[in-house]
């Protein structure tokens, strides 16, 4: 019965938007008690919102009781106070917003997974039908056409159609960057290419660099240039600067052909192929590996393989930064509301059709999580107000999606988020090494977001319990993205926490004796890396008779749709 139950879920909810709403309405019917008292607080509530409106009507001064969050942006015009009108169109709105999200949260009886599903997607539905989305209850795009004459509303017809052609509300205007023109533009060669990615070895900026190369491996969801953006926001022009002799991994962008690559070919022929072309075209026994995101997942991977593989004597990377990284999978922040077993097979099912996940569809999912400010913002500005999509760097990358091959993508789904066996001890077997993240024992760098939503940074902090070698972790303000791509700038845009780690750390405690510090993390992180990364050298240019150009940077493959 069991399994007719989740095969009839998976066929009609498979990502189980209406059970934990229903699921929810049945545990309120079983509580009349409960549900009586919650009815009584909520007439309270109401009888003082319409004693407000009464007030509002005839013209006296009332002050609302209830108001939007301070992280609300969508009320801010003018219009939605000063006019009654609108003000207790606002009101009603909020009011029947935060009840029913009160309630989901409040549910007698309701398993705390079924309570976080029924409240994201009610939230979702609340956010949708909030009155700043549609014209004739939004009183700024009514005043914007008729300031406009009515051209903000042809505009706007204009980007709901092209919105449309592009199968997706954009949040950036597609044809204000180019890849390798004004994003990804510091010079360098690829020097490697297999079937997975292309090597970039970055040219040298300074006269002299550190003997040991540093080797980024960029998350294979989107593409690697978000550490590459523009002059001003370029790790990569920040680490040649620093006299650092910089590779980087650009991943393929998989289609159907694809589909059995598996996450032991990323392994071996993506983090081991750059690491081993990194120490061959240098001519050094080690590296210094950085891993963003995913690639900081399987970067943590490759190096309890290759403890295992080569000892810790013969190790092919001597020390090692994380970047917003998950290892433990337990509580993996919002994007927990779509892993469980009827959405992974529903997903996986959709994959093996195809052969690939489309970006589009991971794209859709992340922005879900924060659908005021990555869907709703644009569809009001954008479709209501006419107005054009802004240039911005960061959100034309966010567009600039890529798909993930079936094989890999399923198991990742499976054996690290639905089942985190990355944890258990020999639980995983990768490219015929058993993974044991207790093995590592090269020196750690860390670094997470304090508004990280995707690797949130409580969970990510818990690699520290797991590694065994020296340890340093670092806070940083900000989200997964401008958490990382910080540089240094005057004055002073943000902040962080840095300190030691030990084994034994809970997060707040350690977040309790670190010290806050303005600025970038960069700084700190050259203070650390820089004396572990060999003698200054002539510096080597990127490419050598042993490793030719094979094209110059960015290369082929990040220019693949």
């Amino acid at each position: 019965m069991h399994q007719v139950h989740e095969h009839w879920q998976t066929m009609v909810d498979p990502l189980g938007m209406a059970a934990p709403i229903i699921h929810a309405h049945l545990a309120w019917l079983a509580h009349p008690q409960e549900l009586a008292e919650k009815c009584v607080a909520f007439s309270g509530q109401l009888w003082a919102l319409q004693w407000h409106s009464l007030r509002r009507m005839i013209g006296a001064p009332s002050r609302s009781p209830i108001e939007p969050h301070s992280d609300d942006t969508r009320f801010n015009d003018p219009i939605w106070t000063d006019s009654a009108t609108w003000d207790l169109v606002k009101s009603w709105y909020l009011l029947a917003t935060r009840h029913t999200q009160d309630m989901l949260y409040s549910t007698p009886g309701l398993s705390s997974e079924n309570r976080r599903r029924a409240a994201f997607w009610w939230r979702n539905w609340l956010n949708a039908v909030a009155p700043t989305n549609f014209l004739l209850t939004n009183p700024v795009a009514l005043r914007k056409a008729a300031e406009t004459h009515g051209d903000s509303l042809r505009q706007g017809w204009h980007n709901y159609l092209e919105d449309m052609r592009a199968r997706m509300v954009r949040m950036s205007d597609p044809d204000g960057f180019k890849v390798g023109g004004n994003l990804g533009n510091t010079p360098g060669k690829v020097v490697m290419r297999n079937r997975l990615l292309e090597v970039i070895h970055y040219a040298p900026r300074q006269r002299k660099v550190h003997a040991r190369p540093v080797v980024l491996i960029t998350p294979w969801i989107n593409k690697f240039y978000i550490l590459d953006l523009n002059e001003r926001k370029s790790m990569v022009r920040y680490l040649l600067d620093q006299g650092l002799d910089v590779y980087m991994t650009s991943w393929k962008n998989p289609d159907a052909s694809m589909r059995e690559v598996s996450f032991d070919d990323y392994i071996l022929e993506g983090v081991h192929a750059i690491v081993e072309t990194a120490r061959a075209q240098s001519g050094q026994p080690s590296v210094h590996a950085v891993g963003y995101c995913i690639g900081g997942t399987a970067l943590s991977i490759y190096m309890a393989w290759a403890n295992r593989r080569f000892g810790e004597a013969a190790m092919p990377v001597s020390d090692w930064t994380l970047l917003t990284t998950l290892v433990d999978f337990r509580k993996p922040g919002d994007i927990e509301v779509f892993i469980d077993e009827g959405s992974v097979r529903y997903l996986c099912d959709s994959m093996a059709r195809t052969g690939y996940l489309d970006g589009a569809q991971m794209a859709s999912a992340f922005r879900l999580l924060r659908s005021n400010s990555l869907i709703w913002h644009y569809v009001e500005h954008g479709w209501l107000y006419g107005e054009p999509p802004p240039a911005f760097d960061v959100l034309f990358w966010n567009m600039d999606t890529t798909r993930m091959p079936y094989a890999m993508h399923a198991w990742y789904l499976r054996e690290l988020y639905l089942h985190n066996r990355l944890i258990e001890s020999d639980a995983l077997t990768v490219a015929g090494e058993p993974i044991d993240l207790h093995r590592i024992m090269q020196p750690l760098y860390m670094v997470a977001a304090e508004d990280d939503h995707i690797a949130p940074w409580q969970q990510t902090f818990r690699m520290i319990h797991f590694v065994r070698g020296e340890k340093r972790f670092v806070l940083s303000s900000s989200g997964h993205i401008l958490g990382i791509v910080n540089p240094p700038v005057t004055p002073p845009k943000r902040h962080y926490w840095a300190a030691t780690a030990h084994r034994a750390d809970r997060w707040e405690a350690w977040h309790a004796r670190a010290p806050q510090s303005g600025g970038s993390w960069w700084t700190d992180w050259m203070d650390w890396l820089k004396p572990r990364s060999g003698d200054l050298i002539a510096a080597r240019p990127a490419e050598s008779a042993d490793f030719p150009a094979l094209d110059d940077a960015p290369g082929r493959y990040v220019l693949e749709s």
